[in-house]
């Protein structure tokens, strides 16, 4: 085998989401700033739950949880992204893509169980809530985070291993920004129709039962809160709104991309871009736009980093 067969079998080439220079440009500026806002908001409300006493429950437990993934997300590949818009170097060995595509799934595979476990949350503090305290106890929601991961690597290590199973014999060209299955087993030497059934069953049906279950929760959960009336039963509509966007924003995307793995690239790179970059920095915004104790959290906060300021020695 001679040094250019070899290079298609361990390094792929990402094409990016496109070759103008100009367009190049302006994703750097934009994507580079939405990072950096993704990993500054989420970190905040992470601080915040963690030094405001009063948000020490369940619900931001599960919510400081879900920054911790849309961090992690939105760093898998972003920001090799980034520096490969800066240094033209679009390559990545495939040791490389086997770790987006294993980080890409362990990061999906657990926000969709957390996403789960948060409705259950939402569900029992609305429809059961004289029995909340003994359901969600603290030692519940440690073990509802912990199967979360414990699912998201289970998945995530299958989608790896069927991955290694392929044979990669010809282009060697991604028709995206990083790795993942749905484009990666199209550069495989084999029937690319059975790996398409194997991408539903495993990823885009499981998303869509979950989707169900999920959507299925808020419905019962909204008509529960429509016949009451109280204040209470304003903030616990408008905290289950929230939730339900986050569910829909972060589902759509994944649903549409694994259900139709065999779908245009252009709407594949659209919707990645969407659940890897925007959703992770939407999460913060929804949540404390819409949540006046995270606001009022943050604002005790502020207060008291710039009282701190002021009390330092000039």
């Amino acid at each position: 085998m001679d040094v250019a067969n070899k290079s298609t079998m361990f390094e792929f080439v990402l094409l990016g989401l496109s070759n103008s220079w100009e367009l190049q440009m302006f994703f750097f500026m934009v994507f580079s700033l939405f990072y950096v806002a993704t990993m500054v908001g989420n970190s905040l409300i992470v601080i915040t739950v963690i030094v405001d006493p009063h948000l020490h429950s369940p619900m931001y437990f599960l919510l400081t949880n879900l920054s911790i993934i849309d961090m992690s997300l939105a760093s898998f590949a972003t920001p090799k992204m980034i520096t490969d818009y800066l240094t033209g170097h679009k390559t990545i060995s495939f040791d490389g893509c086997l770790t987006q595509i294993f980080f890409l799934h362990l990061f999906t595979g657990t926000e969709t169980i957390l996403l789960m476990a948060m409705s259950f949350d939402r569900y029992i503090a609305i429809c059961k809530p004289l029995h909340y305290a003994s359901i969600i106890s603290p030692q519940v929601c440690v073990a509802l985070v912990v199967a979360s991961w414990i699912v998201g690597i289970m998945h995530s290590m299958s989608q790896v291993i069927f991955a290694l199973t392929l044979p990669f014999c010809g282009p060697n060209e991604v028709d995206s920004f990083f790795c993942d299955l749905p484009v990666v087993f199209q550069l495989a030497c084999v029937d690319t129709y059975v790996l398409g059934l194997f991408m539903i069953s495993t990823s885009g049906i499981i998303a869509l039962s979950c989707f169900i279950v999920l959507f299925n929760s808020y419905v019962i959960v909204l008509v529960t809160v429509k016949h009451h009336s109280s204040r209470g039963s304003s903030k616990a509509l408008s905290t289950c709104t929230a939730h339900f966007i986050v569910v829909f924003l972060f589902f759509g995307p994944c649903i549409f991309i694994y259900m139709w793995p065999l779908s245009s690239f252009l709407t594949d790179k659209i919707l990645s871009v969407f659940y890897t970059i925007f959703t992770p920095i939407l999460n913060p915004i929804i949540y404390t736009l819409r949540n006046q104790e995270v606001k009022i959290a943050m604002r005790k906060l502020k207060n008291r980093f710039l009282n701190f300021n002021k009390a330092m020695p000039s």
